[in-house]
């Protein structure tokens, strides 16, 4: 994948009551989700910049930044400066409805 789809650069939070198989199923932030203590969540800006959402305390979402960059066949690298270690996903499907990827790393 030489480019993300323009549909990556947005707030996703993560809709794990549709997640199947090893595949994790992320929706905009303004999805109407069911009730949930919290959920995790990922944002992606054209730059290059990445901020992960963690589960933090009382389930309210952290904030970690990052980068992330394009790789082979669908995939995308996100690294956080050696706070973290990096991470590879594949994307399954996105576009303006949804976020589908495998963790692969």
């Amino acid at each position: 994948m030489r480019e993300a789809p323009s549909g990556l650069f947005r707030s996703w939070l993560h809709s794990y009551e549709e997640d199947h198989e090893d595949v994790r199923v992320y929706r905009p932030d303004d999805f109407p989700f069911p009730p949930a203590r919290g959920r995790r969540g990922m944002e992606f800006a054209p730059d290059g910049t990445f901020v992960d959402h963690p589960l933090g305390r009382g389930d309210a979402p952290g904030a970690v930044p990052g980068r992330w960059r394009p790789g082979p066949e669908g995939h995308i690298t996100l690294t956080f400066g050696g706070t973290r270690p990096e991470r590879e996903l594949e994307i399954v499907r996105c576009d303006a409805e949804v976020l589908q990827v495998r963790r692969l790393t």
